[in-house]
């Protein structure tokens, strides 16, 4: 793997713990944070950033932590990538707003322009650009319906789409995501995904019952659009067996139902391709984009069908913050950044390098009859370990916490995820280099043989 920001990360690229975690000045901001900030906002780690670059992150205390979370799979092309930052300040230097929908923009024109070319797909396409995941998710819908003039929404079991209203809907997980927030929208509809580890069964199977589910409980001729992630990240990222994706869109496209293809943590080169859709060879009517898209700055897209996107009245779709214009050449940038680097190409590396080292892990743990590793799965630098109780396939939620937290302790930020909680998720920005990488997994090695049961 090509050490591929080493000479242009501005932070060193190294983990380096001074204090204990949290330090004197995290706590310090965590007590000034409890007296100001409303509780409901929880942060995964107890240290507070100072810097960030390339594959770590650098606290206010002067720790060098070695990042697999990525902000949550934003910052692929690193927390302050040189093209990124020297865009943002030459447009803040300009103007920071006009709103599009007032004084237009090249930027956002430039944006949509590459979204067109860059999606699944040789049709013809239009973008409209939004602030985040779940108002692209929210919006999308909106042009479905519009579009096919139907209302109800297919969603899936360990669906991950957003916290407003309609997309908690969508969402399958009610704590903490849902839980004393509804009523919530209707006319939307879940059904059950491929989970090829707790399911058993092969994409063919598993697109039959959703299928006959969707005919059975709403019809064809009801359902405006078909949601979902190609690989669900909070469900845990989940890849489903192959076939199911290709067989969902299809029966959409036989039945005029509306093909979502919720892309806000898998697109933009996390999974080896662009979008996670293309492994499946899925042209998805519509896709959502967020996270990665713009390096770290505020920005969501929808792209699709000229067709289906033209369907919305004059005025119908926008907002007073879509497409900033800092944001669209932050965009720019870091699409630029992405193609010059060939980040999907960095993906695929690393996602041999994890598995590798993760396989190995497993094997130890096997022979020490501690087989916690449920199932490795994911793709590109969107990888997953399932922790369960030895020999079972029950959940082992209290331990993916306690690997997290003694992984933290020795400096290496990381994630969980999924439906029951169980599960360790490795986000790593595609800019990491090798030498971090490799050292991040022996902590995590360590982490997993240390708290797994004796």
């Amino acid at each position: 793997m090509t050490p591929i920001n080493a000479t242009t990360a501005a932070v060193p690229q190294e983990r380096r713990l001074v204090t204990e975690i949290p330090g004197p000045r995290s706590a310090a901001l965590a007590a000034r944070r409890e007296a100001a900030v409303a509780r409901g906002v929880t942060s995964a780690v107890p240290v507070f950033a100072a810097r960030a670059g390339g594959g770590v992150v650098v606290d206010v205390d002067g720790n060098s932590l070695i990042d697999l979370g990525s902000g949550i799979a934003v910052t692929t092309v690193g927390a302050s990538n040189p093209q990124v930052a020297a865009a943002v300040a030459e447009q803040a230097a300009l103007f920071t707003h006009t709103c599009f929908m007032i004084s237009p923009y090249e930027s956002y024109v430039a944006v949509a322009e590459r979204l067109n070319e860059l999606t699944p797909g040789d049709h013809d396409k239009r973008t409209v650009l939004f602030n985040s995941g779940a108002e692209a998710v929210e919006n999308a819908i909106k042009i479905a319906r519009a579009a096919t003039g139907r209302n109800a929404v297919v969603a899936f079991d360990h669906a991950y789409h957003g916290r407003t209203n309609l997309t908690m809907a969508l969402t399958a997980k009610s704590t903490p995501y849902k839980r004393s927030f509804g009523p919530f929208a209707p006319e939307v509809y879940r059904m059950p995904a491929s989970y090829p580890f707790r399911d058993g069964m092969d994409g063919a199977q598993a697109a039959r019952r959703a299928i006959e589910l969707m005919d059975k409980q709403v019809g064809a001729e009801a359902i405006a659009a078909v949601v979902i992630e190609p690989i669900q990240g909070e469900g845990g990222f989940i890849v489903p067996a192959p076939g199911f994706l290709t067989m969902l869109a299809d029966w959409c496209r036989a039945h005029g139902v509306v093909f979502i293809a919720d892309e806000v943590q898998s697109g933009f080169a996390r999974t080896g391709t662009w979008f996670a859709c293309e492994h499946e060879n899925v042209v998805p009517d519509l896709i959502t984009m967020a996270k990665g898209i713009a390096g770290g700055m505020p920005l969501s897209a929808v792209t699709g069908r000229a067709e289906l996107m033209d369907s919305v009245h004059e005025g119908g779709l926008g907002g007073t913050y879509g497409g900033n214009p800092v944001a669209c050449v932050a965009a720019l940038a870091a699409i630029d950044a992405m193609t010059t680097l060939d980040l999907p190409a960095q993906a695929r590396r690393i996602e041999d390098t994890v598995k590798s080292a993760l396989w190995a892990v497993a094997e130890k743990l096997a022979d020490r009859d501690r087989g916690v590793i449920g199932e490795i799965r994911g793709r590109g630098a969107m990888i997953a370990v399932e922790l369960v109780r030895p020999g079972t396939d029950e959940p082992a939620p209290a331990l993916a916490r306690a690997v997290a937290a003694h992984a933290l302790s020795k400096g290496v930020i990381m994630l969980t995820c999924g439906t029951f909680g169980n599960v360790l998720r490795l986000l790593p920005p595609l800019v990491i280099t090798e030498d971090l990488l490799v050292e991040a997994l022996d902590v995590l090695a360590d982490a997993l043989m240390s708290c797994s049961p004796r």
